[in-house]
């Protein structure tokens, strides 16, 4: 994967908003996208049923979350969930970080569409897998 963070076209659609304000926001203005050199962590993961791919690097440090950054390719949802979790766990312990839920990402960016409630799973799938990568 190349590029620090693969875009897609927002839906068009003539009735209400599909997308509230805050996911639209961290979807045109990621929050920590791109590679993060010498991470101690990453990880790729792909929902096999959506094709979502989600990489995630994480640098630790007095056993805080020092740095974390994302690249994502999907649907609008699944990258501003990937932005909206690594504000999330910045700063974070690692236990604390574990216990970010998918309920809190999707608060975050202001709700997701009923459909799209994969999009929050995978921000949290690569979250705890890259903690459990951790030395």
């Amino acid at each position: 994967m190349t590029g620090k963070a693969w875009r897609c076209k927002l839906p068009e659609t003539d009735s209400a908003p599909m997308y509230s304000p805050q996911l639209l926001d961290h979807f045109e203005r990621p929050r920590n996208s791109g590679e993060l050199p010498d991470a101690d962590a990453q990880v790729r993961i792909e929902n096999p049923a959506c094709g979502d791919i989600l990489e995630l690097s994480i640098k630790m440090n007095a056993g805080r979350i020092a740095e974390i950054r994302f690249r994502a390719k999907g649907c609008v949802p699944a990258m501003a969930c990937a932005s909206a979790m690594t504000e999330l766990a910045k700063g974070r312990s690692r236990h604390e970080a574990s216990a970010i839920g998918k309920a809190e990402v999707v608060s975050a960016v202001g709700g997701v569409p009923p459909a799209s409630g994969h999009a929050a799973q995978l921000a949290i799938d690569a979250l705890r897998a890259v903690l459990h990568k951790l030395p």
